[in-house]
């Protein structure tokens, strides 16, 4: 039998390209072997206005930074123009120890970017035998929301909140960072920000409420309260759902612990405990 290899590579059983550390982009190995996988490559395809207009959007996300951790947190409705096109998405992600990011914007195109970006930290980390430091994974996340520039001027734009706890600085703290649709990022000294259609309330909001000085309870405490409001007075973006279950998801991330998300039973309790307040509350 005949095992004569045809193509470059056959031996190892991958093709060179595949066994090559020479970029530490991971973006760049796939934009070179497989640019269809790459973040709005099928998009591209819908070029009209109904079109995207049908598309999932998704809001709004919510970070505050407390004394000794960071958190994100997003409510769970994705809207597809006047229509709830989904009730339980899920919008923040953990996207390696110490960093999380949320989503607001297109979603399906949102999700994939987030998914290309945490298998970018991933394979550096492989690489260089070290992670990234907090400023270069915000920078990372900078230049994976450039690349998408081209399908935000069609209507296809991405807005991710990253947050990441920076065990590297002289005194280890959270950070907020933001970023528009060029790829601009911003650093949040505010010590809270929101992105997404509901972001104006969300932030007046947790102007009133934050103390830099809050622990950890209080903080997912004031997250839940800023997307109550924000469900209030913004049709698209969704508050607790006492009767289908459907609650907040909350990550928080800290120097001991790294990013962890709450669990369902945790948010449960928080998002309960506020719509019982407010329900108590006088109404004139």
């Amino acid at each position: 039998m005949d095992h004569t290899f045809s193509r470059q590579g056959a031996g190892t059983g991958l093709p060179a390209a595949y066994l090559s550390a020479a970029s530490l982009s991971f973006s760049d190995f796939l934009r070179s072997q497989a640019p269809d996988l790459l973040p709005g490559a099928r998009a591209a395809e819908l070029n009209s206005q109904s079109a995207l207009s049908e598309i999932p959007h998704g809001t709004t996300i919510v970070a505050v930074t407390y004394s000794g951790g960071v958190l994100l947190a997003g409510d769970r409705r994705a809207t597809s123009g006047n229509l709830i096109a989904q009730r339980d998405m899920e919008k923040v992600f953990v996207t390696d120890e110490y960093s999380a990011v949320g989503i607001a914007g297109t979603a399906g195109l949102a999700v994939e970017m987030v998914r290309l970006y945490t298998v970018e930290l991933a394979y550096y980390e492989k690489i260089e035998g070290v992670p990234l430091s907090l400023d270069g994974k915000a920078n990372k996340l900078a230049s994976t929301v450039r690349e998408n520039l081209g399908m935000a001027m069609n209507g296809l734009a991405v807005v991710p909140l990253f947050v990441g706890y920076d065990v590297d600085a002289d005194q280890p703290h959270g950070r907020i960072v933001s970023y528009d649709v060029v790829g601009g990022r911003y650093e949040e000294r505010a010590g809270f920000h929101a992105v997404g259609s509901g972001s104006l309330f969300a932030k007046s909001a947790l102007k009133k409420l934050y103390d830099p000085q809050g622990d950890q309870a209080a903080a997912v405490r004031w997250a839940v309260e800023a997307l109550y409001d924000a469900a209030e007075d913004d049709s698209a973006t969704g508050g607790p759902d006492l009767s289908r279950r459907i609650f907040p998801s909350i990550i928080t991330i800290t120097g001991a612990d790294g990013a962890v998300r709450l669990s369902e039973d945790e948010t449960s309790a928080v998002a309960e405990a506020v719509v019982a307040d407010r329900s108590q509350r006088p109404r004139g």
